[in-house]
């Protein structure tokens, strides 16, 4: 009891804090509140987030205390996300300004409907997590840990990352930046990469996953990769 009230009280700091570090990396370059496009996406991601993180906590705290560590064990992971957390900064700063100046003309319908795709995407992540209590936010084996090849599992051998792309090159089209995806779009080549690297680490330490490999071919996208 006192490990998930413990657990409760980071996700209680965290919720709030990604919301208010978000908000000012939006609101600040575009100098003003009336910028409707980041209250969307706002509201698109954080509020499920705030769902999903209350059914973790409820149905499995020991995977939202995995989703919770942000300290990578390996040297090349630590360097790979050190280049994304550049990239994302850049990303998300770059947006406001294009809203201030109005560099970019991203349609309405266009900005709703990639809205529309970060909902979807963060949804199916969601059911990726379900089926897979050992998807940590860091590329490790457990003690323990065995090979998922079940629900999205049986389709594609990394699903997660699969939603994660899907949901990075929506994220500048919504914001109404096109200029911002020069930055998302390395983001993309970094989890291209982070695959590889997981996959060797898996291939090396976590048994049945040669086997899986196998049978499941395609990494990420279905008669492709």
């Amino acid at each position: 009891m006192t490990d998930k009230n413990n657990l409760k009280k980071k996700v209680l700091l965290l919720v709030p804090l990604a919301v208010i570090i978000t908000g000012l990396a939006l609101f600040l370059p575009a100098g003003t509140i009336y910028y409707w496009q980041a209250w969307a996406f706002m509201a698109v991601l954080f509020i499920p987030f705030f769902f999903v993180a209350s059914y973790f906590l409820k149905k499995d705290p020991k995977f939202l205390e995995r989703r919770i560590r942000f300290k990578e064990k390996e040297a090349k992971e630590k360097s790979m996300i050190k280049i994304a957390q550049v990239l994302f900064l850049m990303g998300f700063l770059t947006p406001g300004l294009d809203f201030r100046y109005g560099w970019s003309q991203v349609p309405v319908w266009l900005a709703v409907a990639a809205d529309a795709v970060i909902f979807l995407s963060y949804m199916f992540i969601f059911l990726v997590f379900r089926e897979n209590s050992y998807a940590s936010r860091i590329v490790e084996v457990e003690k323990g840990q065995k090979v998922i090849s079940t629900g999205p599992y049986s389709i594609v051998r990394h699903p997660m990352y699969l939603g994660v792309t899907l949901m990075y090159l929506s994220v500048p089209i919504a914001l109404g930046s096109y200029l911002a995806l020069v930055f998302f779009m390395p983001v993309v080549l970094v989890i291209f990469l982070r695959i590889l690297d997981e996959e060797r680490l898996l291939l090396k330490d976590l048994k049945g996953y040669r086997e899986y490999c196998k049978k499941v071919k395609y990494r990420l996208v279905p008669g492709i990769w």
